[in-house]
């Protein structure tokens, strides 16, 4: 729909938001018209999430103006922004699975009867208006069904339609398709036209750069918590759009140090072929050298750490095969993935990597202790002198081995996650985003340290938002792209082929 004669249904301006005083939105505006999805793009922290919160009254905006049918709003509550007729439906389906479709559709709301429609539930008319608002959007079930009965897909579409029962004049879908496989998602797409077409304004979420430009008419790109920009989807293609999101041009160059090994067909470690979950991740072919640095290359969302996870056994997988040195395995959890000599240091350092209550030496001890068994228990002088060992080695600052590692700073306990696994005597390390919320000198030191693990033969997984580590670390490139593979490049190739890749899927 053509905005040139046509208010906007919704109209941020000036929009600022402070916590402790540090500024996380910045002057960031937005314009939503009515018949028209718009997709609200930028990179991790660039502040999408803090503007849907501010915009569904879950924060206060500490300055600027929102304007809905052209009357100013500032809802306190999401119950509030519901009732101006504000909608959100999240990445996580947030609905009851033990409760019917039509108890979820209308929960919280559900029409009554008797005593001036105050005395009880009228059960008919919750399962007559939730499968109106179902057929609504192009969806004929059993209402009458528990939730959980249904796949993932469906309950998405529960979602909308519990959405749309509150007249609502704006739809929010945040990473509405990361659980969804194609077939799903072209289905919701379906969905999202379709109510497009009745004049719904539609704010789209994503880090799916293909699904973007599938179903949006319109781009509005956040940077650092600051406006870059707004697009019709025709006057922005990829490149441009990753550009924006980035802060520079494509044709900026970046100087590369990447080692150039080679590698013998012998030393091939690990090699995938096809393999893939519903869902989460394409069919990827992959293969790794021994005493190689692979990095995996790819926006937010792209399939790096659900291909991380695969690997290691956090995840199963549903298709393809994964071979080590040859031979074909199964890895059913990490223990398996440990067995096979392959160690992962998680993206999620605070939640997933330290226990922070423990000492640094209860920290690096934690894997090798779990490969052992419980029949073979390391005493405290043995994990003080393996934990003394890696400290040396990698340069790790704390004042003793008992230290509790939370009073750590980031560099050293990503340091000591590192040692962890290095315990353990990998033949595979795979590196998750390492180096994120670490400073500049940190960041150095692993990588240094990256460099000489594979000089002693063993291989890396090196996965990285900081493109230019990438490309500086690594021997050869996978660069993945909608949670799929789309090539490979060479080491030393410059971060502007990196991107071609990812925006046009050929170079």
């Amino acid at each position: 729909m053509s905005s040139a004669h046509v208010q906007p249904v919704l109209e941020l301006t000036g929009i600022d938001k402070q916590f402790a005083g540090n500024p996380v939105l910045r002057g960031v505006q937005l314009r939503l018209y009515p018949g028209e999805i718009h997709a609200l793009m930028g990179q991790n922290g660039a502040g999408k999430s803090t503007l849907i919160k501010v915009l569904t009254g879950v924060l206060e905006s500490s300055g600027g103006q929102m304007q809905l049918g052209g009357k100013t709003i500032r809802p306190q509550s999401p119950l509030e922004a519901q009732k101006l007729g504000i909608s959100t439906v999240y990445q996580e389906v947030n609905l009851c699975p033990n409760l019917s479709v039509a108890e979820n559709v209308f929960a919280g709301r559900y029409p009554r009867c008797g005593l001036a429609q105050g005395y009880r539930i009228d059960w008919a008319a919750v399962q007559r208006r939730a499968r109106e608002l179902l057929a609504r959007i192009g969806l004929d079930i059993d209402v009458t069904r528990l939730l959980s009965t249904y796949p993932v897909a469906v309950q998405q579409l529960v979602a909308i339609a519990r959405a749309l029962g509150v007249e609502s004049k704006v739809l929010i879908l945040d990473e509405p398709t990361s659980s969804l496989d194609e077939d799903e998602v072209q289905k919701l797409f379906e969905v999202l036209r379709r109510l497009r077409g009745e004049g719904l304004a539609i704010l789209f979420v994503s880090h799916f750069l293909n699904q973007v430009y599938a179903v949006s008419d319109r781009i509005t790109v956040l940077r650092n918590g600051e406006w870059v920009g707004e697009w019709m989807v025709a006057d922005l293609p990829p490149q441009a759009l990753i550009s924006a999101m980035l802060g520079r041009e494509f044709a900026v160059h970046t100087a590369t140090t990447a080692p150039q090994r080679m590698f013998s067909a012998d030393a091939l470690l690990l090699e995938t072929k096809g393999l893939a979950q519903s869902g989460h991740l394409q069919p990827v072919d992959l293969h790794i050298h021994a005493g190689e640095v692979l990095g995996l290359a790819g926006l937010l969302g792209a399939g790096r750490t659900e291909l991380a996870r695969l690997l290691f056994g956090l995840e199963v997988a549903d298709r393809g095969s994964l071979q080590i040195n040859g031979d074909t395995v199964l890895l059913a959890n990490p223990v398996d993935a440990v067995r096979h000599g392959i160690a992962l240091c998680p993206e999620e350092r605070k939640t997933d990597g330290i226990v922070a209550e423990l000492s640094v030496r209860e920290n690096i001890a934690l894997a090798l202790q779990a490969r052992l068994g419980l029949r073979r228990f390391l005493s405290v002088p043995e994990q003080t002198a393996l934990a003394e060992k890696f400290v040396a080695l990698l340069g790790i600052k704390t004042a003793s081995v008992e230290t509790p590692i939370g009073l750590l700073s980031g560099g050293n306990q990503q340091k000591a996650v590192i040692a962890r696994w290095l315990a353990t005597d990998p033949r595979l390390l795979i590196l998750d985003e390492p180096t994120r919320g670490i400073d500049v000198a940190a960041k150095q030191e692993i990588m240094d340290e990256i460099l000489r693990l594979a000089s002693d033969g063993m291989a890396v997984l090196f996965i990285s938002s900081e493109m230019g580590e990438v490309v500086r670390v690594s021997d050869r490139i996978a660069v993945l792209r909608d949670r799929s593979k789309v090539g490979e490049l060479p080491g030393g190739s410059s971060e502007e082929n990196v991107y071609k890749l990812i925006a046009a899927g050929h170079v």
